[in-house]
């Protein structure tokens, strides 16, 4: 017997009434409101496609295991969370959310000029409490192969595969002492060189972490989410002159 019956129905229901919606011609509920009725038409394109997303966003869960995971996002409810894919300790991918549609991951938060990454990105959460617990290899191993899958199937980027405090400077921190170098070794995201030059005295620390992606409303909270990203072992508000090395290598090659 299949312990996820009663929700696997719910979203066969909900994915039912998203293609009853797409299959509807003309539209529904599409028409420009305040103009005249009889101004307005249809005709069916023959060229279109659907949802591709163009970033990869990770996350650490915060809870105890996949299963706890996997009931959160089970539940319906007022956050109504969600997210394509979960990564367990043990390397065990479970996938939650069709590549091709719209999961509740990232919240309210911006990279670049890209407002509303729910609908433009593919979010992965890692099974870890957040709290001085490390990724296993076993994960990373399975996290990689599922990065190189979607890399491949959906033409992404390379410097789009980003973490949840990226996107939402001094709201999320996750994940947090994440290997990123690892993963930018094997093409997902950026990472500085090892041999770096001095930036020039005009260099703009706030216009470089802007080009990057940050959102730098809160200067001193997209200081701290790139270096929870980027240096790790010091996440204070405040650039560093080593951060601003790695800052202007990075600024460089987002260039």
């Amino acid at each position: 017997m299949n312990k996820y019956a009663a929700t696997e129905k719910i979203y066969k229901d909900k994915a039912k009434s998203f293609s009853e919606i797409i299959k509807t011609v003309p539209p529904p509920a599409q028409k420009i409101d305040g103009l005249d009725p009889t101004i307005q038409s249809w005709v069916g394109s023959i060229n279109f496609g659907i949802r591709k997303p163009n970033f990869v966003i990770i996350h650490h869960t915060a809870q105890n295991s996949t299963q706890q995971t996997i009931n959160t996002f089970l539940v319906k409810g007022k956050s109504e969370v969600s997210s394509h894919y979960i990564v367990g300790k043990d390397g065990v991918v479970v996938q939650m959310v069709n590549d091709y549609l719209r999961a509740n991951h990232a919240g309210i938060g911006k990279w670049g000029n890209t407002s509303d990454l729910n609908s433009s990105s593919i979010g992965i959460e890692l099974d870890n409490n957040g709290i001085n617990q490390p990724f296993t290899d076993a994960q990373i191993k399975s996290l990689v192969a599922l990065l190189d899958a979607l890399k491949k199937r959906y033409n992404i980027p390379t410097a789009n595969f980003i973490g949840h405090s990226d996107i939402a400077p001094g709201r999320k921190n996750d994940p947090k002492n994440f290997p990123w170098k690892v993963l930018a070794k094997q093409g997902f995201g950026l990472w500085y060189d090892d041999i770096l030059n001095l930036p020039p005295e005009d260099f703009n620390a706030e216009l470089a972490l802007r080009v990057i992606g940050y959102n730098t409303s809160n200067l001193p909270a997209a200081i701290e989410a790139f270096k929870i990203h980027f240096v790790q072992t010091d996440i204070t508000q405040v650039l560093t002159p080593a951060d601003r090395l790695i800052l202007f290598n990075l600024y460089k090659k987002y260039m």
